[in-house]
């Protein structure tokens, strides 16, 4: 009974590290996008860092209370890739750059995160 319980808590801690882990690296492309200076286009309108980071975390909330994000990557598939109206994908224009799809912004931003941890 005392080895299930040690492992029970033990799950509980794993699955509560990679929570935290999760919601730091989620919070940390918010702050990369709100930081950015980069313009977000969401159905062929186009939306400045700020606008997009509130309406990237409305829908991040949504999914949450819908327990659909486990990983960071969950975040950028779901919500940060594409419209859910009208299924568009999101782009991203930053000063002296090409405009590219939002998903591979979120995913160079979350590796630029990773990898200065």
């Amino acid at each position: 009974t005392a080895c299930l319980l040690f492992s029970l808590a033990a799950s509980a801690q794993t699955s509560n590290n990679a929570t935290t882990t999760t919601e730091r690296e989620i919070q940390s492309l918010f702050k990369a996008l709100q930081q950015s200076g980069c313009e977000f286009s969401r159905n062929g309108q186009w939306y400045n860092a700020s606008q997009a980071t509130e309406h990237l975390q409305r829908k991040y909330s949504y999914l949450q209370k819908k327990a659909l994000v486990s990983t960071a990557e969950d975040f950028i598939a779901r919500a940060a890739s594409q419209s859910s109206v009208s299924s568009k994908p999101y782009l991203v224009r930053c000063p002296g750059q090409p405009e590219l799809r939002s998903q591979q912004w979120f995913e160079a931003a979350l590796a630029k995160t990773r990898a200065a941890q």
